[in-house]
């Protein structure tokens, strides 16, 4: 998908990043280790990658948008509280980058990324798939390390029992 209008972009990275971060939330120090084999990504990593990517990939487009440092020791790799701390920060920065200096014409401009050439359009919407599909990895190994998951595109399994329904099977 091409975005096309900036706004229908911000609609959709408002859901997608308010659901990517309830998922941050529900993360615990010792979870952040959670791996779904020994030689595996571990759910922290995957967290941190999702955060780091917003000001990598918007960084490739010339946008400064916030991202952690990780070389600047600031950052505790196995702290769930830094991790959703820095989430929401470059989610907001996002937002606010993009309203300050994008508009519709923006979207069309392309830039090198990663050895193709993108329009804008495409990779925001490239950016909010990234997202889901690496928060769909975290809500796997959130159940192998006992976390309740949230919903996004409908109820989870705690949130159906919750509202005193029998969860799908």
């Amino acid at each position: 998908m091409l975005y096309r209008e900036l706004n229908e972009f911000l609609a959709d990275w408002e859901y997608e990043s308010t659901s990517t971060l309830k998922v941050m939330q529900q993360l615990t120090n010792a979870s952040m280790e959670q791996k779904v084999s020994p030689e595996g990504r571990s759910l922290g990593f995957i967290g941190w990658h999702i955060t780091e990517s917003i000001g990598e990939m918007m960084g490739r487009t010339g946008l400064k948008v916030f991202s952690p440092d990780f070389n600047a020791g600031k950052w505790e790799m196995n702290s769930a509280a830094d991790l959703a701390e820095c989430y929401k920060n470059a989610a907001e920065s996002l937002t606010d980058k993009l309203k300050a200096g994008w508009d519709n014409d923006t979207l069309k401009v392309e830039d090198d990324m990663y050895g193709e050439k993108w329009k804008r359009g495409t990779t925001l919407s490239i950016l909010i798939a990234h997202q889901a599909h690496h928060r769909g990895q975290m809500t796997v190994l959130m159940r192998q390390a006992g976390l309740k998951v949230p919903g996004f595109y409908g109820p989870s399994k705690e949130e159906w029992i919750a509202m005193g329904m029998e969860p799908m099977k």
